[in-house]
């Protein structure tokens, strides 16, 4: 039908398929999220995915590092200790 997006409305679509799911999976209503992010997004994209989110129908907590974020998925139920996360993913190499 010729319409354009920009990537915000885009990454929008996605997000809120992300959200029903999420919503279906727990029964009810999301209104918050963290989304993560690769390490290597400057601040526009950051921005852009934080726009998107709010396309979305989301309330953007924070906009996380995918290393860090996974770094405290991990850590969630251990003792206090130190760890090193390599993400190698889609042509990069981050450590956190």
């Amino acid at each position: 039908d010729g319409k354009s997006f920009n990537p915000q409305q885009m990454s929008a679509f996605i997000l809120q398929k992300l959200k029903r799911d999420a919503e279906s999976y727990l029964g009810e209503k999301v209104t918050d999220a963290v989304i993560t992010v690769p390490a290597y997004f400057n601040d526009s994209e950051r921005q852009a995915t934080k726009e998107a989110g709010e396309i979305a129908g989301l309330n953007v907590l924070r906009i996380v590092n995918e290393p860090t974020a996974a770094a405290l998925a991990y850590g969630l139920d251990k003792d206090d200790q130190t760890i090193l996360v390599f993400d190698l993913g889609g042509g990069t190499f981050d450590v956190s």
